[in-house]
């Protein structure tokens, strides 16, 4: 088949092969240098496999190959050999002989040295050996700059100064969110219709502060495996040994415990038990039910919904039906609030071992967000319907409640970093805002004490 190929193929094809074939023919057999090329075709038709086509050098990319019966050849440059260095063996008789170094303590001066090889003997068959000259190892005295980096780059314990306690304590009881709690429970004492008593609105702020300092603090008592994980929370007091669980833990005892008496005492009855079953709530209900199912979101919810309604009945002493709207009014607003915030922390939940929304069940986490933004709409139309404001309330609040209800749909329908941030920024204003203006659009007392016409038509 191949001899076939070759005698049908163009002339310069078989020129070129006779050309390189009697390249080949010469260099192997300089004594029959004489044949012709008759003869030569002849040897390339009785076996074909010896010689050289074009098919061959375009395939092998200008590589200079020659081809006989032993196998195929490349002719390439030689490997160098590699020089022998002061780090390698010449032979392997030659000895080397290495200077130990002392092991540095902790509390030493660094010394570095060099280590140099010495030849000490070589075996008198070899000419190859490498001779190092010895020195004396560099001695380097460490500055007192370098040995304070040193140390402190090294473990050692944490000792907290008594003026550093107040960060501290701010940190293990999550001041800003502390401060979140206490804000809704003023505002929820202001939306009440009675009077306004300066010193029970101080003592019940007070005491529900507090108590949201123990739930806090013995919250991150309970999560410091976890906290460890996770990069927003790995700096927590508890986590880098600032104080010890012991000392948390009484901390957290003596503000619940000062909280709940006040509010129970100074106030009324009501106030305290909410603010004990809300410590109760968020530190045994919410807490564990973060690693086991994302039923912690309507919990923590729920705990979030409870320090407006202790501000209305710190005042009135009674559950109402508006310390039940303020309470649903913070129950929604969390949902955008923190769904967006957990979905950019989907990972580190994700490395506690926290079961959230966003992590386990990411389209419901959207879906809930949007749901109980729309529902802010429906929830501050109820306000005059319960007679806790006027009917300005609805229309001026609509304009912040739409906005909201917009970003929480473009994170519905993007789901991405950028839709989450935005609407967890707005949230921030969002809150402060919605009771501003209930504030402000709230109902006379005078109005609410005031007969209705038809009452006073009938005769006593």
């Amino acid at each position: 088949m191949c001899s076939k190929i070759m005698y049908t193929s163009p002339c310069c094809r078989l020129t070129g092969l006779i050309g390189a074939s009697l390249k080949q023919k010469l260099l192997q057999n300089v004594p029959r240098c004489h044949h012709s090329t008759r003869t030569i075709i002849k040897l390339y038709r009785r076996d074909p496999t010896n010689w050289l086509t074009y098919q061959h050098l375009n395939f092998l990319k200008r590589q200079y190959v020659t081809k006989n019966r032993s196998g195929l050849h490349q002719r390439a440059s030689p490997k160098q050999v590699p020089v022998v260095t002061v780090l390698e063996e010449a032979e392997d008789t030659v000895e080397r002989k290495v200077q130990r170094i002392r092991t540095i303590g902790p509390e030493e001066e660094d010394v570095t040295a060099d280590a140099k090889y010495e030849v000490a003997s070589l075996d008198t068959s070899t000419n190859d050996a490498v001779v190092l000259d010895e020195q004396s190892p560099h001695i380097q005295e460490e500055t007192d700059l370098s040995k304070e980096a040193r140390l402190d780059r090294q473990w050692k314990k944490i000792k907290v100064e008594l003026s550093d306690l107040p960060d501290v304590y701010a940190r293990l009881t999550k001041i800003k969110l502390t401060a979140l709690v206490v804000m809704t429970t003023a505002a929820g004492y202001a939306m009440a219709p009675v009077p306004f008593d300066p010193l029970i609105f101080f003592v019940s702020s007070l005491g529900t502060g507090l108590a949201s300092c123990a739930a806090n603090s013995i919250n991150q008592y309970f999560e410091v495996p976890f906290d460890s994980n996770m990069n927003r929370t790995k700096n927590r007091p508890l986590v880098r040994g600032q104080i010890s669980p012991l000392h948390a833990v009484s901390f957290a005892v003596a503000c619940g415990v000062s909280g709940v008496t006040l509010l129970t005492l100074a106030v009324n009855p009501l106030t305290g038990f909410l603010g004990a079953f809300n410590i109760f709530l968020y530190t045994c209900c919410y807490t564990p039910l973060k690693r086991l199912s994302i039923a912690n979101t309507w919990v923590g919810a729920v705990v979030g919904a409870i320090p407006p309604i202790m501000g209305w009945t710190a005042a009135t002493a009674a559950l109402e039906p508006g310390a039940l709207l303020l309470g649903a009014f913070l129950f929604s607003w969390q949902f955008p609030h923190f769904n967006a915030l957990s979905w950019n922390l989907r990972e580190d939940y994700s490395r506690g071992g926290y079961r959230m929304m966003s992590v386990t069940h990411p389209a419901m986490c959207q879906r809930v967000a949007l749901r109980h933004s729309v529902g802010l709409v429906g929830l501050c139309t109820l306000a005059p319907v319960l007679d806790v404001t006027t009917w300005t309330f609805p229309i001026i609040s609509l304009p912040i409640n739409l906005y909201l209800s917009f970003l929480a749909f473009r994170f519905y329908r993007k789901g991405d970093r950028s839709s989450a941030r935005k609407l967890f920024f707005c949230s921030l204003w969002h809150l402060p805002m919605l009771l501003l203006l209930a504030l402000t659009c709230k109902k006379p007392r005078c109005e609410r004490d005031a007969p209705s016409p038809d009452s006073a038509a009938l005769p006593v």
